[in-house]
């Protein structure tokens, strides 16, 4: 499999090193410009190709790409970025979507005072968290959780293991992709004030290699 990963942070770190565990080419890494970012970190110490990933555009994008994975990725992919990938891209959300779409997921969760929550690995579209889901898992919510003390403890580990489980379904040939129930999406604006970003919904690009299962999304 050839790939693409964009993203930032311990996380996106994280998940280059399970993308490149499992042998699978990287063909860029798009990741913020800080020297200190530790996936920034990741991919130069592998000798891989590095970019600024504040905006990736389809131009930015290498050819012969399969799949592009966003791991803690701020910038929005556009269909045509997407469509630059034969099977699209895959994102994790730490909610339960279609529940808590939105930056601050994590934080409205807490605010909600929900006792369980969870993350979703999905393929994006031009709806921002809206986009099918491939794999989703749950987790206890401690009464003195903060935001840091969930994704550390429970949601950044959940989000590899859900990564792990998809990837292994793409090289079995089986691309999982179940709608979201829209009449049973949240959207919480950010906490840092950023403004939401709205995209009207369009069809995800398919694989004529891949078949595409819309049901049966199962959780370890």
């Amino acid at each position: 499999m050839r790939v693409v990963i964009a993203g930032q942070k311990r996380f996106g770190r994280d998940v280059l090193d399970l993308v490149c565990a499992r042998g699978w080419e990287v063909a860029a890494v798009f990741c913020p410009v800080d020297e200190g970012d530790k996936l920034r970190i990741g991919a130069m110490n592998r000798g891989l190709q590095v970019q600024d990933g504040a905006k990736i555009t389809a131009a930015m994008m290498p050819a012969g790409v399969e799949l592009i994975v966003a791991a803690h990725c701020h910038s929005y992919l556009s269909a045509k970025t997407r469509a630059k990938a034969e099977l699209g891209a895959l994102g994790y959300h730490p909610s339960l979507l279609p529940r808590h779409r939105g930056r601050s997921a994590i934080e409205w969760a807490l605010r909600f005072r929900e006792v369980v929550t969870g993350g979703s690995v999905f393929w994006l579209n031009d709806v921002v968290d809206g986009g099918p889901v491939a794999a989703q898992d749950f987790c206890p919510v401690r009464s003195d959780d903060t935001a840091r003390d969930l994704w550390a403890r429970e949601l950044a580990p959940m989000g590899l293991r859900l990564f792990a489980r998809v990837f292994d379904e793409l090289e079995a040939g089986l691309r999982r992709a179940v709608p979201q129930d829209t009449a049973l999406a949240t959207w919480e604006p950010a906490l840092d004030g950023v403004p939401p970003l709205w995209r009207p919904d369009v069809p995800q690009l398919g694989s004529a290699r891949f078949q595409t299962v819309t049901d049966r999304i199962t959780t370890a």
